[in-house]
């Protein structure tokens, strides 16, 4: 598995008091403390080839402002230079990560949906780049897939969160796809400490729950630790797992 990574979060949120001089309107150090951070989770899930998009700090986090509903995001209106959602820096980014999917040669390649799961800018840049970068590998079978969660998913989590220390988000707060839209499913309750260890070394920006049902970003909004991951196959084909061939 390859993760490519397009920028080192430097605009984000710090939850807690004792790295708040991290962020950018202080030492503007918090870049680095997450590459840190996501080394960590590469360890915890077994992720051996992480790549910084055309090299580390080479595009900078975009930031990003909220959309007066829920967890949902919007670009900011004004950008740092360097900003990864600058319209002039899009041909850039498509070029670097052909480079990389012409090295891998991946049978699937996994993004973000058009909508950037929240709206964040730089997940929806990574969605258009994506989508730009596979149409251009001529010769490759790369499988394109978005990954979501279904309404019928989400629904079942948050009624089995328990006795959760966050705030629990109102029925249309977070978002999903209609389960129909959903054309793959992966098993991961076996992989559940893994993923938690992973979650818990991003402290900058996420909090597990004791009970590791569910986990909150800085917005204190209870989110569920499902048992499955979902994906939307832009080619349509509904398996059972990335590269499986019944239907999920």
């Amino acid at each position: 598995m390859t993760l490519v990574t397009c920028t080192l979060g430097e605009e984000g949120e710090v939850i807690g008091p004792d790295l708040q001089l991290l962020v950018t309107a202080e030492a503007d150090q918090l870049g680095g403390y997450r590459m840190a951070e996501r080394a960590a989770a590469c360890a915890a899930l077994g992720v051996t080839d992480h790549r910084y998009l055309g090299g580390a700090g080479r595009w900078r986090d975009s930031g990003m402002a909220l959309a007066g509903h829920g967890v949902r995001a919007t670009a900011r209106t004004a950008m740092r230079a360097r900003a990864f959602s600058a319209p002039e820096a899009r041909d850039a980014e498509v070029a670097a990560l052909v480079a990389v999917l012409r090295e891998v040669q991946p049978d699937v390649v996994v993004s973000y949906a058009e909508d950037g799961g929240y709206g964040h800018p730089d997940h929806i840049r990574a969605h258009e780049i994506t989508v730009a970068a596979v149409a251009e590998m001529s010769g490759v079978p790369a499988r394109l897939l978005y990954a979501v969660v279904g309404r019928g998913t989400l629904d079942a989590g948050l009624a089995a969160l328990g006795d959760t220390p966050f705030r629990v988000p109102a029925s249309d707060e977070l978002p999903s796809v209609p389960d129909a839209a959903v054309t793959t499913r992966l098993d991961v309750r076996d992989q559940h400490p893994r993923r938690v260890a992973a979650m818990r070394a991003h402290a900058t920006q996420v909090v597990v729950a004791p009970d590791e049902r569910s986990f909150a970003m800085s917005n204190g909004v209870a989110q569920p630790i499902l048992p499955v991951e979902e994906y939307v196959a832009v080619d349509g084909r509904r398996t059972a797992g990335l590269f499986g061939d019944d239907d999920g």
